[in-house]
């Protein structure tokens, strides 16, 4: 069943490249617990089906990087690309974006979370295997306020642009 506005987000966890030790995160792949990260906050999430694909770089991500002061004068706390890549990836492709210390890059490395979401999606046909759907949402402690689900291999309404329209 695939999540909808209203619901929580399901238990799971996401893994993040953290590019400096800190107190409580050590240097390289961190997993963190969904649920952990989310109380009390509002997030800005988009999911996308892989790092370095056309147009995951060329427009989804610059997008959030691009509009990410405006969403947080919104009130949005953190905003997460989550894609169906490892860590490490996930680490690199954040670089390469310049998405670093803005976007969170999040690694869902099993596609467990997406899976969770229902917002898988098979990309067996192209050589990549189980995927996330293109989508965004608007999760305020851990309920979803806003979801934006792309028909297939469309790219019109997950973009940080309307994410931020329907922030007021």
């Amino acid at each position: 069943m695939t999540i909808k506005i209203g619901d929580t987000l399901p238990a799971g966890s996401l893994s993040e490249f953290i590019e400096a030790a800190t107190e409580g995160c050590a240097l390289g792949p961190n997993t963190f617990q969904v649920q952990d990260l989310v109380k009390g906050k509002t997030v800005a999430i988009f999911g996308l089906p892989g790092a370095y694909t056309p147009t995951c770089s060329a427009q989804h991500v610059p997008g959030y990087v691009a509009n990410a002061a405006a969403l947080k004068a919104k009130g949005v706390d953190e905003i997460w690309c989550v894609s169906v890549n490892d860590a490490f990836v996930m680490g690199a492709w954040g670089r390469d974006q310049k998405a670093t210390g803005v976007v969170r890059m999040m690694a869902d490395g099993n596609a467990d979370f997406s899976r969770a979401l229902g917002l898988d999606a098979d990309f067996s046909k192209f050589g990549m295997g189980t995927r996330s759907q293109r989508y965004s949402m608007l999760v305020v402690d851990g309920v979803v306020k806003q979801l934006n689900v792309e028909q297939g291999g469309k790219f019109e309404v997950s973009n940080a642009e309307t994410l931020l329209a329907q922030l007021g």
